[in-house]
Formats: structure tokens, C-alpha cells, sequence
């Protein structure tokens, strides 16, 4: 039977996933569909392992953590990979991980499904390999982003049509599910997905085939005919709309400029025991900001791998 394809997704599109093919008998394999059409049976993913957790009496049975910049991968790890169970029970956390896994479901009631993933393989690796695999899952998931645009462009979106683009099989077949199972899908949160991850690469780390740290992908646009004129819509309501689309974009680059500053400063005072929290949110002060501010920042760095707390009130990078 032919392998599975590892996708390279982001937590952030994988966990919000809510539709699966599943397959029928012992052999047939399973899906899970991304709202961005990746039609997904094994993942591929770099991190950083943040916890590892038996949740067994016997310890054969554990529960892992590995964040990305976008968000949390949760691993399931049991007797029947013992291999890899015992990798994540030796590896101490903080980590950098590269993880193949199988996708696995949770469904507790109609309508509600939570995914996690079942993993292969894992082993440590460097901030280098980090930094490419982010860079790869960005141009992957723009190249979902604009095979949705196309498809939703059609009269009639079809496999057979997205596939003369130059779209791979694969990916269109899931375009077209993700279309005909999730209803509209915010593509503006996947490009500033892609636009979050690229500001947390290493400086070294310019740009990727087609991506630029400062490209603005404007899904609005992609998705204009170019024979097609603005709207000359007279009410209020279109300019109220871009007008909150504004501020929000405003208030996200407030927040990554926060973090970045709360982030250098634990940097500058951690050394090799890490900084107090006390100490960080004095120095922040120093630098203009409140201290519920700098606890959002904080908790955001944490979510995001780039920190974390070894000693209560301890914070060290990663």
C-alpha cells in the first residue's frame, strides 16, 4: 500500500480542523481535512517540546506538547510505540523535536471534534532546522491559501480544473472538500499565520522562494476579477468594516512589537538561571509598558514555545 505523504502544516491550520474522511475496514487509511484543503493522514512538524506527561498508571502511555509559532501540537504517545515513548520520556524539555506522525480524532459529541497526532518518529534537532521548516510550511500554506482562492474564483470548483492550474492531486482533492465542508473560511487568519511565523525566524533567515518578510498577501485582491470595478457602494457600512480591519491589523503589530521587547529584555537579564518575573515586569515598566500588558506578552511567549517557566516565577528562553 503506498505511503502517506507528511504534510508540513502549521498547529494553527491543524487544530482547526473539524472534518474527517474516515476510512472504511483495517487497511483503508483515514483523513483529516484542514480548512486550507490539506487532506492529511501523517504530519510532519518541527517545535519545541514543552511537556511530556504519563497519564498511565504503568507510564506506557504519555501525553506530549510541541509548539510552533502559531500554536500546540498535542502528542499521544502508548505502549504500541514504546520506541518512541521512550525518546520523549529522555528528552528534557525545552527541546527543539522533528515529529512524523499519524493524525488521530477525538469526536465527544456531533458536531465537536479535537485532533492530535499519534507519533512515528521523533528526534532532537536544532534552531536551524527549525528555522527551515518554518520557512517550507509557509510556502506550503500559501500555496493552500491561493488553490482555495482559485477554486472559490469558479463557477464550479472541480478537481480536474485546479489541477490544470498546477495544483498537485492531492491538494486538490482537498480543496474541494474544504470548501464543500467549512463554511467561510477566514484565509486573512492564514496569511497573518504565515506573516507571524516568518518575524519569529533568526535574522539570518531573509526569505523564502516567493515570500518575503514584508509581503502583504491581500486575499481581497487575489480574489478580484481584474475586469471587475469596486463596489461604489454609498452606505457606511463597508468603510465601518475596513475601518475595524484596520485597527485589528493595528493592534496585532502592537502585540508582536510587545513580545518582541519582552522577549529581548529576558534575553539581556536571564543568564544561565533565568530572570525573575518581578525583575522582567520592573524593566518593561521602564520601557512604557503596564504590567497586564507585559503578563499578555508573556503568556503569549509561553503559548508560543519561545519561553518558559523552569522555577515558578523563573522565566528562561528557549
Amino acid at each position: 500500500m503506498k505511503r502517506e505523504t507528511a504534510w508540513r502544516v502549521f498547529a494553527g491550520e491543524y487544530n482547526d480542523s473539524s472534518f474527517e474522511i474516515k476510512g472504511e475496514g483495517e487497511m483503508t487509511p483515514s483523513y483529516v481535512v484542514t480548512p486550507l484543503g490539506a487532506k492529511v493522514n501523517r504530519l510532519f512538524f518541527i517545535g519545541v517540546l514543552t511537556d511530556v506527561e504519563n497519564i498511565s498508571e504503568g507510564g506506557d502511555l504519555v501525553r506530549a506538547h510541541v509548539s510552533d509559532p502559531t500554536g500546540v501540537f498535542t502528542l499521544y504517545s502508548g505502549s504500541y510505540q514504546k520506541e518512541v515513548t521512550d525518546v520523549l520520556a529522555n528528552i528534557d524539555a525545552p527541546a527543539f523535536v522533528a515529529v512524523v506522525g499519524k493524525v488521530r480524532t477525538y469526536t465527544p459529541e456531533e458536531g465537536t471534534m479535537y485532533v492530535s497526532i499519534r507519533p512515528e518518529r521523533i528526534m532532537e534537532v536544532d534552531a536551524n532546522i527549525r528555522d527551515n521548516w518554518i520557512l517550507e510550511t509557509c510556502k506550503n500554506t500559501k500555496d493552500r491559501i491561493y488553490a482555495i482562492v482559485e477554486a472559490m474564483k469558479m463557477n464550479e470548483s472541480n478537481e480536474h480544473a485546479l489541477k490544470k492550474l498546477g495544483f498537485s492531486k492531492e491538494l486538490c482533492e482537498g480543496v474541494i472538500y474544504a470548501l464543500n465542508n467549512y463554511k467561510d473560511i477566514d484565509l486573512n487568519k492564514y496569511v497573518r499565520l504565515i506573516q507571524e511565523s516568518l518575524q519569529y525566524l533568526r535574522p539570518d533567515k531573509e526569505s523564502l522562494p516567493e515570500i518575503t518578510k514584508d509581503e502583504k498577501l491581500d486575499v481581497e485582491e487575489l480574489m478580484q476579477e481584474p475586469e471587475e470595478e469596486q463596489s461604489t457602494d454609498e452606505t457606511d457600512e463597508p468603510t465601518d468594516v475596513k475601518n475595524k480591519q484596520i485597527e485589528k491589523e493595528e493592534n496585532e503589530e502592537d502585540s508582536a512589537e510587545t513580545e518582541n521587547t519582552v522577549l529581548e529584555i529576558i534575553k539581556n537579564l536571564e543568564g544561565n538561571e533565568g530572570a525573575a518575573w518581578d525583575t522582567i515586569t520592573e524593566k518593561c515598566e521602564k520601557k512604557g509598558l503596564d504590567k497586564d500588558t507585559v503578563e499578555e506578552a508573556l503568556t503569549s511567549l509561553m503559548d508560543k514555545g519561545l519561553i518558559y517557566e523552569p522555577v515558578l516565577g523563573t522565566i528562561k528562553t528557549t
